[in-house]
């Protein structure tokens, strides 16, 4: 069999192998079973869900379920591979170490981030509100909030990341 033919009957025994799997389910997916997995936020705020958080409630959501890895005031030194969440080492160095001010264009990013993936031992167990107090917890440790600010869907989005005027936006038509 030609190199041709071996390539073509691979990719029709992928597809019909695709299909076949599609079927052994026995039901499409639902709208709702779509939707549960269909978290994604945008830079502008869309997708974000109903909910809030402040500083203090983030703090207690902090000690409880990140400080274990990311240490007790954000710093590191907790698990290994876990980064500093608080300090602004600036965009120097291609080195430099990745940090929230530096990192993160739009605070709904991160906000994302830590609803898909955090806490990384149990990802995707934190109710909104929790995640809504952490980010507003992780912005007021690094001095991009105050700490009597509330984040919701309204303020989250509007809030400036210090690095977003400098980080290059692949897809800016996306935003």
């Amino acid at each position: 069999m030609s190199m041709r033919n071996l390539i073509i009957a691979g990719m029709a025994l992928a597809v019909s192998t695709g299909a076949a799997l599609a079927q052994a389910g026995g039901k499409p997916i639902s709208e709702a079973d779509v939707k549960n997995w269909d978290i994604s936020v945008l830079p502008d705020g869309t997708g974000l869900p109903p909910g809030s958080g402040t500083p203090a409630q983030g703090a207690k959501v902090y000690a409880e379920k990140c400080a274990m890895c990311h240490g007790p005031e954000g710093k590191g030194g907790g698990a290994p591979g876990a980064g500093a969440l608080v300090g602004n080492p600036g965009l120097g160095a291609i080195d430099s170490p990745k940090m929230i001010t530096n990192m993160y264009a739009y605070t709904t990013s991160l906000f994302d981030f830590i609803r898909r993936a955090m806490p990384a031992t149990s990802p995707r167990t934190l109710k909104d509100e929790e995640v809504y107090a952490l980010t507003a917890y992780i912005l007021a440790q690094n001095k991009i909030i105050k700490d009597d600010d509330v984040m919701d869907s309204k303020n989250l989005p509007v809030v400036k990341m210090p690095s977003r005027d400098n980080l290059y936006i692949p897809y800016p038509d996306r935003i």
